[in-house]
């Protein structure tokens, strides 16, 4: 365990490596990670660009907003206690944009029980992990909810 944050570590050498950005005709779906404390957003986007995924960090719901908007993301991982607009808002407003993306929210705070229970009454459904989050239970959530998405595409004639 990491004494200086609390979390316990990975061994680099259990990442998997590095897939090159611009492979050839390789699809890399978008999973947008947002957190706060950048370490983690950048750990967890870092881990899903070595996946095979395209990871992209950021650390407050506006500018994660904004980057969904240029970038659209078929997941939002997101930290559910944000400075400013909160990660359960996020994932409702990134929801109504792009009605396919994926949410998986986590949180290491248990007052985020409240948030989510408001959310489930008007109608919102999202997966809750808590932190730490351990990154083969990470990947196998979104390969999980991304091949539920893949599934659900009919193939073109």
């Amino acid at each position: 365990m990491n004494q200086k944050n609390g979390f316990p570590t990975v061994p680099l050498k259990d990442v998997p490596a590095a897939i090159p950005e611009n492979g050839k005709g390789t699809y890399r779906p978008v999973v947008l990670v947002v957190d706060d404390e950048s370490v983690i957003a950048d750990t967890l986007a870092e881990i899903l660009t070595r996946s095979g995924y395209k990871g992209v960090a950021e650390y407050d719901g506006d500018s994660a907003l904004a980057t969904a908007l240029l970038t659209p993301p078929e997941m939002l991982i997101t930290d559910v206690v944000l400075p400013g607009m909160s990660g359960i808002e996020l994932a409702i407003t990134v929801r109504r944009i792009f009605p396919e993306c994926k949410i998986i929210l986590f949180s290491g705070q248990a007052s985020t029980a409240d948030l989510l229970a408001t959310a489930r009454q008007e109608g919102h459904q999202f997966t809750l992990l808590n932190k730490p989050l351990h990154p083969k239970d990470l990947l196998l959530r979104v390969s999980e909810g991304l091949k539920r998405k893949q599934g659900s595409a009919v193939a073109a004639p």
